[in-house]
């Protein structure tokens, strides 16, 4: 008699933890986040609900995890590793890459339904909001005070900016259009966005 293999129990809990990434962010999708539940999800992956209150404790956990999952898959597309700010010793040039970076990403349908899905209720859900913040917008937003503080360093910019408030001058008017619809979000918007940051209103 052949003896079988024993089953591949990470391989088995890989899969299930991929189904549960993708029904997730499916779900918070086309329903919204207050009636995305660990019931739906779990149904919607074809697992337990046991399963995933094993690994998580709640719906937002499972989100927070499987939107960092989303980031790090599309990263390894795009051949890197992780994400990282490039730093070529042209500030303009590594500014205006990653935001055209971030505005593929916010119109790949992949992010952009469940993202506006969990944008829209961190508004009026405080706790979501911080949560939000604190696990997904924070480590980018440092990337960006990181790079600032190397062109503080060089030289590229003043030594007396606050690069915290600096870089919402990029960030926060992108999210706005894209939050609000108040205008189209394109290369040439971003692009924009560093000029005038960088190089002022004034006439020179």
């Amino acid at each position: 008699m052949v003896k079988q293999p024993a089953p591949d129990t990470t391989r088995r809990s890989e899969k299930s933890r991929r189904a549960i990434y993708d029904a997730a962010l499916a779900l918070v999708g086309e329903v919204g986040y207050p009636k995305t539940t660990i019931e739906g999800i779990a149904a919607r992956a074809g697992v337990g609900k046991q399963t995933i209150y094993r690994w998580w404790s709640s719906k937002a956990e499972v989100l927070m995890e499987a939107f960092l999952d989303l980031g790090e898959q599309s990263a390894r597309e795009a051949g890197q590793e992780s994400y990282a700010f490039p730093d070529t010793g042209d500030l303009a040039a590594d500014l205006k890459a990653v935001l055209r970076a971030t505005v593929d990403e916010l119109r790949d349908p992949r992010f952009e339904v469940p993202s506006r899905a969990l944008a829209a209720e961190g508004v009026v859900n405080e706790q979501l909001g911080r949560e939000l913040v604190a696990k997904l917008l924070e480590p980018s937003l440092q990337l960006y005070i990181d790079r600032l503080r190397t062109a503080q360093d060089t030289g590229g910019v003043r030594q007396d900016i606050d690069p915290r408030i600096a870089l919402e001058l990029f960030v926060s008017p992108l999210a706005q259009r894209w939050l609000q619809h108040t205008g189209p979000i394109s290369y040439e918007y971003t692009d924009t966005l560093v000029d005038y940051a960088l190089y002022g209103l004034a006439p020179r």
